[in-house]
């Protein structure tokens, strides 16, 4: 049996479908972490954007050490969220992709990160 978030038997044929991914929970009345950044390659994407102007598509996947696919399927879930914004371009006659953090993404990653601070010092108050 698949775990929340990941895809799974349904018993036709083998076929896979995905399962809603559960929020992170947290108190009464505190918002939920934002899921598009929490996840971990996505937030090393945003986190590397934070603090350049922009990245190649190369520029990233060795940062992260990530293969093309995972990484392109992050970057999409990011750019869908309006959160990076991506160029695709030639230099010459090669492809090249690149990738700029949104204003938007900026404001998130700012929110996440005040989030992440306070349950932090709530955990360390203890």
């Amino acid at each position: 049996m698949a775990r929340r978030g990941e895809a799974h038997a349904d018993g036709r044929g083998g076929r896979r479908v995905a399962t809603p991914a559960r929020a992170v929970p947290t108190k009464p009345g505190v918002p939920d972490l934002d899921r598009v950044i929490h996840e971990r390659v996505r937030l090393a994407i945003v986190s590397a954007l934070a603090v350049n102007d922009a990245m190649t598509f190369s520029d990233l996947k060795a940062l992260l050490s990530a293969t093309d696919g995972n990484l392109s399927v992050h970057a999409r879930k990011l750019e869908d969220a309006g959160y990076v914004v991506c160029t695709k371009g030639f230099d010459g006659r090669v492809p090249r992709t690149e990738y700029r953090l949104s204003a938007t993404g900026r404001k998130a990653l700012e929110r996440y990160l005040t989030h992440m601070e306070a349950l932090i010092r709530a955990t360390r108050k203890g």
